[in-house]
């Protein structure tokens, strides 16, 4: 399995460096990618290096999509064509596309949760117009996973690894992170 997080400046780091360790944990092939330059800057200041660049990607090779919030990356995501592309084509292929905190509203831009039930960042719930707004923790409707911020960021990473390996692997990565069990 092969999956993408999106970084544009201003990204919420937790948010994505807890999903592309838990993910990268498990196995999995998770490559973070810049809208930008090589190095990112997020939210707090904190640089990150990209894996790749979103110009120099084959989508048709991933499995899954990651939007981390933070601000203004969820706006930055939410200007960027190439975003929007990627979002509706995984949706239109029912690939996982997962968004936390303030980036379910990069979702609403692409028109792909209309009629779904999401959650995020209470400060946005008012973004939601044709969506169910939900306050659960972490909420997976059909191929898309919505979540609320930055405690939540195990928890959704959790959430997205449901789809791609097994309930045991994940409870014994659980129990090796002290997740469960303290």
């Amino acid at each position: 399995m092969k999956l993408l997080i999106l970084l544009a400046e201003g990204f919420e780091e937790i948010e994505a460096l807890t999903t592309a360790d838990v993910l990268r944990r498990a196995g999995l092939t998770c490559h973070l990618c810049s809208i930008g330059e090589e190095m990112v800057k997020g939210a707090h200041n904190i640089w990150v290096k990209s894996d790749v660049n979103i110009d120099s990607i084959k989508i048709n090779e991933y499995d899954g999509v990651i939007l981390p919030g933070g601000m203004p990356g969820a706006t930055n995501l939410r200007e960027d064509y190439r975003v929007l592309y990627i979002l509706q084509k995984f949706n239109d292929d029912g690939k996982i596309i997962a968004a936390i905190c303030a980036a379910p509203i990069v979702l609403e831009k692409a028109n792909i949760i209309d009629d779904k039930e999401v959650t995020s960042y209470p400060s946005f719930k008012e973004e939601f117009k044709n969506s169910k707004y939900v306050e659960d923790k972490v909420i997976q409707q059909d191929n898309i996973i919505t979540s609320r911020g930055p405690a939540t960021a195990l928890d959704f990473a959790y959430k997205i690894l449901e789809n791609f390996i097994t309930t045991k692997d994940i409870d014994n990565l659980k129990r090796d992170m002290l997740f469960k069990g303290l």
